[in-house]
Formats: structure tokens, C-alpha cells, sequence
């Protein structure tokens, strides 16, 4: 059903429904997310695909992943045989790659009292309250408008003054810089106004923080195996299925065997895995794949709405019915997965299966003409990120925790991440010279 109203009637179903969080925090749906199906959306993808997400441009933005994963390492190698809260650790990783790529710099600080120098404006619990704090609430959403406001405002005017400094000289360093070229075009169909690129440049930050972020703490968060019990003399791997208390050995164990066989296998212990080894590691991309159907980034796309009366698989579908596509579910139908409440990263070996829209029984970033356009960034920094996480540490659980203590269950939002965050201990699985930033 999920390809007939993304694929089969894929036009007839491209608009959005006018909500609340479109209209508040979104600049009067005035990004690319939110905003109905019309000129302006058409220019706006167009804008990502070929300028913002394009393949070139990803590619010079190359080094700075590169820079924060390798900081990243480094960071979380000075706290190993401790127990680590990694969800804040990787919020951290997050907003200061998406911050270099997308404005210059690096625009937040860890905490209100730990600035990471004066480029940062807002402090990372106001951000996460800023990400996390939109659940429907209106007179939330204008508060937190504001919040943006004044960062974008900052943002916005740093990179005016650098533009008009070097007058002709100017050449776009990140997402803003292009942004304010773009805003000069005259040959534009669409004049971009400053609400225009406020809310593109929001759906930037926001699309990849919640890709990268919700994977990264699946694949960590000990539910699949890759963390161990608290008794690590032999390093066995226990994995949590979601249902409580049905734990799972042989499975997670040879998930987490095969994936360490392949990275030594692949790219040894003498140097760091990058962006470039990805493709030759099919099991790292089966494990991410079925992170994606079990656990995918929401559990319902972004609502589509008919724009006008039409038929679908013998329905009646009347003008302005709002779709909700329920990829939790499909990820789970036994009539698609064979045993969909086990995680076996095998099932995708040698399977056609990909994340791009093309298989609809495997939709994490929809499909379609709104299909997510910033799917590909995310993609390349949670490959790059689990890789090395895989590559760099053993992980276990902390002394005074066991196995069936864990809480698995999910909170309710945008995402559905977990309710209580994972602590784990890392055991560094690399010549120690790597480590070093």
C-alpha cells in the first residue's frame, strides 16, 4: 500500500498538511520540509539535490567529518574503563559536524558554563530542549521560535558582513555561505527571502542531527550485541531483544564476530577505517539496514496530503485526507520479514534491498519526490561513525549493571528514542598512536 501512495500516485500525494510545528517553528512553512507542494518546494529540492546535499558538495565537506570523528576517538579514548553516558557524547559529535558544515563554525557549547570557544551562541541543553521539546505544544513552539530566531539572526549576520567584506572575492565556504549567494540570483523562479533560508537552513541541521543521531544510539545502545555483560573475561556478547527480558547469545554473538572479522579482515588494526572502505563492508551495512526496519528514524513518515479526489487500491480518497506511512510497522510484517522480532543483519546478504525509495518494504527516509534530500549526508556519518566506534573499542556494561536491568523502552516524540540512555564501559581494540587526535 505504502507504494501506491509514494510511488503509483506519487504526485497526488506530495503536498503537506498546514500543522502547527510548520507554522511556529518552521517559518511559516517556509523550509522544505513543511512546505506545500508548489513552486516553492520545487525550487527548494532542487536547491538540496544539486547545490546543498549534492555529491560534489559532500565531498568537500570530507575533512571535517574526518576531523570530528578522529576528535571524537580521541575524546571518549581518554575516559576508557569508565562508565560513559554515549548518547551526549555523540549529540556533541553531531551538532559540531552538521554546525562546520552548515554555518563555518562551531555554534554550541557542551553546557551553559563549558563554551567550546566564542563562536558558540547557544549552550547543547537549550539545543536538545530545541530538537526534542516539539511535541504539539504551541505556546512551546513560539518560545523555542524565538530561541531560534536570535541564533539565526547571529548566524546570518556574521556570514552578511564576511560576504560584503570580500565583495567580489566572496566564495561560499558552507550551507549559509551558498544559501546567500543563491538569495542574489535574479534567474531564480522564487525569490528566497530570510524565512526561506532560516527554515532551509533549520531542515539542514534537523534532518541529519535526527538520522545520525537515533542509528548511532540503536546500534550502540546494547540492543543488538554490541555491548557485553558486566563479566567480560571471555567477552561474551548479549543482546536484548525489544520484548523484556528475552535475551538472545547466539545470534548478537556472531553479529558482533562477524562485524569485527570483516573490519580487521578489510581494514586491519593499523589505521582508521574511512569513508572510502564503506562500500567494501556488505555486513556493517546489513547491520545498519536492519537497525533501520527494526528501529527506524520514525515510526511514522511525514504526513502526506491528497491534493485532490482519487482512487487508491479500490479506495475512495477524498481532497486533503491526510497519509500517514507506519514504517515501524512495515518493518515488522510478517508477511515481508521472515521472524521480524529477531535482529539478523543476514537477512540483507545478497539481498536487493536499499534505502533509498526504491524498496518499499524499507522506507527509514520515505520515497518519492518528498523523500528526505539530506539522507545521503546522514547515511555517510553514521557509516563512518558506527565503523569506527566497531573499529576503535570493545564495549560491556559497567560492573554494578547486568543484562536484564536494562530498560529497552522508547520515549514519545519526533523519534522514538530510548526512554533511559545506555551507560557502557569502552576497551580500546587499536595500537595505542591511533588514538592520538
Amino acid at each position: 500500500m505504502a507504494k501506491e501512495f509514494l510511488k503509483t500516485h506519487d504526485q497526488i500525494f506530495a503536498s503537506r498538511p498546514q500543522l502547527a510545528v510548520g507554522k511556529y517553528v518552521n517559518y511559516n512553512y517556509s523550509d522544505m520540509l513543511w512546505a506545500p507542494y508548489g513552486p516553492h518546494w520545487r525550487q527548494s529540492r532542487k536547491i538540496y539535490l544539486s547545490e546543498l546535499f549534492s555529491s560534489k558538495r559532500l565531498e568537500s565537506f570530507q575533512s571535517i567529518r574526518v576531523e570530528e570523528m578522529r576528535a571524537f576517538v580521541s575524546r571518549l579514548h581518554g575516559l576508557s574503563g569508565k562508565p560513559v553516558v554515549l548518547k551526549n557524547h555523540l549529540v556533541c559529535l553531531t551538532l559540531s559536524t552538521i554546525s562546520r558544515m552548515v554555518f563555518g563554525k562551531k555554534h554550541f557549547s557542551v553546557s551553559g558554563d563549558d563554551q567550546l570557544g566564542s563562536n558558540s551562541i547557544m549552550s547543547l541543553p537549550e539545543f536538545k530542549r530545541i530538537l526534542f521539546g516539539l511535541k504539539g505544544y504551541i505556546k512551546r513552539m513560539k518560545a523555542l521560535k524565538k530561541k531560534l530566531d536570535r541564533f539565526h539572526d547571529h548566524v546570518f549576520d556574521q556570514h552578511k558582513r564576511k560576504k560584503k567584506e570580500l565583495a567580489k572575492n566572496f566564495v561560499p565556504q558552507d550551507m549559509v555561505d551558498l544559501l546567500l549567494q543563491l538569495a542574489d540570483d535574479p534567474d531564480l523562479d522564487v525569490k528566497l527571502t530570510y524565512d526561506h533560508l532560516r527554515g532551509l537552513t533549520l531542515v539542514s541541521i534537523f534532518c541529519s542531527f535526527f538520522l545520525f543521531l537515533k542509528l548511532c544510539l540503536f546500534l550502540i545502545d546494547g540492543s543488538h550485541g554490541l555491548i557485553t555483560g558486566p563479566d567480560n573475561r571471555r567477552h561474551k556478547y548479549l543482546g536484548i531483544n525489544r520484548r523484556m527480558g528475552d535475551l538472545r547469545t547466539d545470534q548478537t554473538t556472531t553479529t558482533h564476530r562477524k562485524s569485527d572479522q570483516e573490519l580487521d579482515r578489510v581494514i586491519g588494526r593499523e589505521r582508521w577505517v574511512d569513508e572510502k572502505d564503506i562500500p567494501q563492508l556488505p555486513y556493517l551495512d546489513a547491520i545498519m539496514k536492519e537497525t533501520m526496519r527494526k528501529h527506524p528514524i520514525a515510526p511514522l513518515l511525514v504526513p502526506h496530503l491528497a491534493m485532490e479526489d482519487c482512487k487508491v487500491a479500490g479506495y475512495d480518497i477524498r481532497k486533503g485526507t491526510r497519509v500517514y506511512v507506519n514504517t515501524w510497522s512495515i518493518g515488522r510484517d510478517p508477511s515481508l520479514w521472515e521472524q521480524p522480532e529477531e535482529f539478523r543483519p543476514e537477512r540483507f546478504l545478497g539481498r536487493d534491498i536499499d534505502v533509498k525509495g526504491r524498496s518499499f518494504e524499507l522506507l527509514p527516509f520515505g520515497a518519492g519526490r518528498r523523500m528526505c534530500p539530506a539522507y545521503n549526508l546522514g547515511l555517510k556519518m553514521v557509516q563512518l561513525s558506527i565503523a569506527n566506534l566497531l573499529q576503535a573499542f570493545n564495549w560491556k556494561l559497567p560492573d554494578n549493571t547486568k543484562v536484564e536491568d536494562l530498560s529497552m523502552e522508547e520515549s514519545s516524540g519526533l523519534t522514538t528514542p530510548r526512554k533511559f540512555p545506555l551507560v557502557a564501559v569502552m576497551e580500546p581494540r587499536l595500537p595505542l598512536h591511533l588514538y592520538k587526535n
